[in-house]
């Protein structure tokens, strides 16, 4: 791999000193003895010494230019892996395969090694991870705050086809790229009640944990600035209880352990029930009150004016999770530090603005009052005077925080946010026109809109290292840290000798995949078109558009297997949430599908479907890069930006998709001519649902359709039992929410496009490098620096 040369020398004897003393003296081994666990370990350590010192020097100058700075709230920091992340950046990565070549240690397995932290689920985490590098890249002084989950979400298997949900164990070996901080520490508090004291009142909560904090430092890139990602674990306040324990108790005596642990403990606990509701409110609070708390100390340390606090304090709410912060920060301006009520109230939305990353309503999170008062019952006597405010400032307005016995995130987060972006233009235009219309009526000039975007260090230097150095080969290093010079790459595309070497890398990839899903049990064949959908699974995401449209396709093949079908390998990944059933049953489906047509004589050489459990970063790293089709075909209007899509464009694959999310800026930069357009656009979305039988109409006008839900009827996927299926069938054939029946056919229409593109090999490759050369609008880089301008008015500090 050809790397950038680093922005400090590296001595390689210096370094392979530094390893096999963090063996001997951090981890008790000698080199004869020491397992490939034992080498990363060592290795990540003697990183870890090289980020410390930049980390701190980053802090200091902080604290001597007295910098405004960003604090993110977000519940997901999909991190994944960090060693590589951290050698990239470092420029360590050539170095760092010399001496363990030297020491007779394979790199690569020694990286692969390391298991992703499991902080996240899907584009909202992996967002906050690339913005934190960017923040760092662009010497941003940053906070990220979020949970330290034990669990994170989930490990996913499958046992005859249907998800099987168990713990992550990625703490199971030390994280070594965390410090733990007992001295930043904090009571937080539930229940109990409120008196009211002079103009504030007095919290005394039923119960109490303690939020103790671990840092992560996070090196931008060429190591020139560090930032922090502070994430909160709970622990109890009292701890083991020794008296029980002597009398025989000894559940009794870890419960308050065991009863605090269990808010950092899992991502998204199953709230169906009313004990799963309370755990995800517990675990908002949690880490919102934590990292509001040590905001405030970290300020009250530099200033002792109050009202400060919008110049040098800017706070991003990633979605309504962390929407408890404009409560909580009324309540800590007003009770403990004695600010008038209106003035805490504009100070705090002078601190506070909210990403927005979704149009469905049931996200857009609500908690029922009895719950908020059970729990938070002075934050919703808070709640309740911040909402008497805006209605006195507002008389004409129809839109309330509190409404139906609930608390409504989504207009408490609007409302105590000085800005609130959306996250791609279609998406920012569409939150004006419908979930926060009135709001937007109230206030024109506090919805932005910021794209989102994807670090480069990240999602070509180091996920797919054969492209990034014919990259770099071709135009030169400087795109690492400035993406849109990718567009020097658009001449190259009219370059037989550079399309053919693009070619290679791409089919280097495909076999590297091939042979990883062979490890698995999954046969493919390299020389078909890897077709990929990676993401949660949801029914507006539509991977039940997607194998409903491979049914049919395998149906045709059946028909006439010896026409002249491009040779195809459809890959899914993503995991569902474990109360999500008919998520669970479109899994379940694929799998059915893929043991169906994977053995099938006939066709099992022309189409093949592969479903690697476990979705995570580390897969998707290992996926993208082998990508020629992405599958980006949520119901238009759904899908507020995705950053999976950028990856894949950035990656020379081309996208079939409809006008949703980022997708629209994607076929604009990229060319109407080199993306697979299909379905309806959003306007036509809602006008498609108002029709009654719409579903019914699409069926009877299609008869592939027709017979494609025969079959998942019929029970063609799932012999043992018939009827297994039928309740996709129906549900695409009865209310269709999504419109999966609707965009069928012209669905159909563009993956035929697909294929007479892909007959012409020296055309599809000339595209995907048009692809490539044509994404580099979309970096983090510049994502962070829109926020900075128009949201945070914060200049940051100059990496230099």
């Amino acid at each position: 791999m050809m790397t950038a040369t680093p922005a400090v020398r590296v001595d390689k004897d210096e370094f392979r000193a530094a390893v096999l003393r963090h063996l001997t003296y951090s981890l008790g081994k000698d080199a004869d003895h020491a397992q490939i666990t034992d080498w990363r370990l060592a290795f990540s350590f003697a990183v870890r010494d090289r980020i410390v010192d930049p980390w701190f020097a980053s802090t200091r100058a902080s604290y001597a230019a007295q910098a405004k700075r960003v604090y993110y709230l977000s519940m997901e920091f999909l991190i994944g892996r960090l060693l590589e992340d951290a050698i990239i950046n470092l420029g360590l990565r050539d170095v760092a395969g010399e001496v363990f070549a030297d020491l007779g240690v394979d790199f690569e397995t020694l990286l692969e090694d390391e298991p992703d932290a499991a902080l996240g689920n899907g584009g909202l985490g992996r967002l906050a991870a690339c913005f934190l590098e960017s923040l760092s890249t662009l010497g941003v002084p940053a906070y990220g705050y979020g949970i330290r989950y034990e669990h994170g979400l989930f490990r996913q298997s499958f046992d005859k086809g249907r998800q099987i949900e168990t713990p992550e164990d990625w703490l199971h070996q030390r994280h070594v790229w965390e410090f733990e901080r007992p001295e930043a520490a904090f009571r937080i508090g539930f229940g109990g009640n409120v008196a009211l004291a002079g103009q504030g009142a007095v919290w005394t909560p039923a119960e109490t944990v303690v939020a103790s904090a671990f840092d992560t430092p996070v090196i931008g890139w060429q190591g020139r600035w560090a930032n922090t990602l502070r994430l909160w674990a709970a622990e109890p306040e009292h701890g083991f209880d020794l008296a029980r324990f002597n009398q025989g108790d000894y559940a009794g005596a870890a419960a308050p352990e065991a009863a605090a642990r269990t808010i950092s403990r899992v991502l998204y606990p199953d709230d169906t029930t009313d004990g799963g509701k309370r755990l995800r409110l517990k675990q908002e609070y949690f880490f919102t009150a934590a990292s509001l708390r040590d905001i405030l100390r970290r300020f009250d340390s530099e200033y002792n004016d109050l009202r400060l606090l919008p110049r040098k304090v800017a706070i991003q709410l990633n979605d309504t999770h962390p929407a408890i912060a404009g409560p909580e920060l009324v309540r800590l301006l007003h009770d403990e530090k004695g600010m008038a009520l209106d003035e805490a109230i504009a100070t705090a939305r002078g601190c506070l603005s909210y990403t927005n990353h979704t149009l469905l309503p049931e996200a857009l999170e609500r908690w029922s009052e009895s719950l908020m008062g059970d729990l938070l019952p002075r934050h919703l006597q808070l709640i309740e005077r911040i909402d008497a405010a805006h209605a006195k400032d507002h008389p004409t307005r129809s839109v309330t925080m509190i409404g139906g016995g609930d608390v409504l995130m989504g207009p408490l987060a609007f409302g105590m946010a000085h800005r609130v972006n959306g996250v791609s233009g279609l998406h920012t235009d569409l939150m004006k026109k419908t979930v926060f219309a009135e709001l937007h009526r109230l206030h024109p000039e506090r919805i932005v809109n910021q794209t989102n975007g994807v670090t480069p260090r990240r999602w070509l230097l180091a996920a797919n290292p054969r492209l990034s150095g014919l990259i770099t080969e071709a135009i030169g290093d400087g795109w690492i840290d400035d993406l849109e010079r990718l567009a020097d790459l658009e001449p190259m595309a009219d370059d037989a000798g550079f399309r053919a070497a693009f070619a290679a890398v791409k089919r280097a990839n495909k076999e590297d995949l091939a042979t990883f899903l062979a490890q698995g049990g999954a046969e493919v064949d390299p020389a078909g078109m890897f077709d990929i959908q990676i993401k949660r699974i949801h029914e507006y995401k539509r991977q039940h558009l997607n194998i409903l449209e491979t049914i049919a396709l395998w149906q045709e093949m059946r028909d006439d297997p010896h026409a002249d079908w491009v040779p195809r390998v459809k890959i899914f990944g993503g995991k569902a949430a474990p109360g999500y059933f008919f998520a669970k049953e479109i899994i379940h489906l694929i799998n059915a599908v893929s043991e169906t047509l994977n053995s099938d004589p006939v066709t099992s050489h022309l189409l093949r479907v592969v479903y690697p459990a476990n979705y995570n970063v580390s897969l998707a790293e290992r996926l993208i890069p082998a990508a020629e089709l992405s599958e980006q075909i949520s119901t238009a209007g759904k899908e507020a930006s995705g950053t999976g899509n950028m990856k894949f464009a950035l990656n020379g694959a081309l996208t079939i998709g409809t006008l949703d999310g980022a997708n629209v800026e994607i076929r604009d930069l990229v060319g109407a001519e080199n993306f697979f357009l299909f379905g309806m656009d959003a306007a036509a979305v809602e006008d498609r649902r108002k029709i009654a039988g719409h579903a019914d109409h699409a069926i009877a006008a299609d008869s592939r359709l027709a017979r494609a839900l025969a079959a998942i009827r019929d029970g063609v996927f799932s012999r043992d039992d018939s009827r297994r299926f039928a309740g996709i069938a129906d549900n695409i054939a009865g209310e269709d929410k999504f419109l999966v029946a609707s965009d069928f056919t012209d669905y159909w229409r563009a993956q035929r496009e697909v294929e007479q593109a892909y007959r012409d090999q020296d055309g599809w490759n000339r595209a995907a490098v048009l692809n490539t050369a044509r994404s580099g609008w979309f970096s983090s880089d510049r994502t962070i620096r829109g926020y900075m301008a128009e949201i945070w008015d914060a200049p940051g500090i100059a990496a230099e």
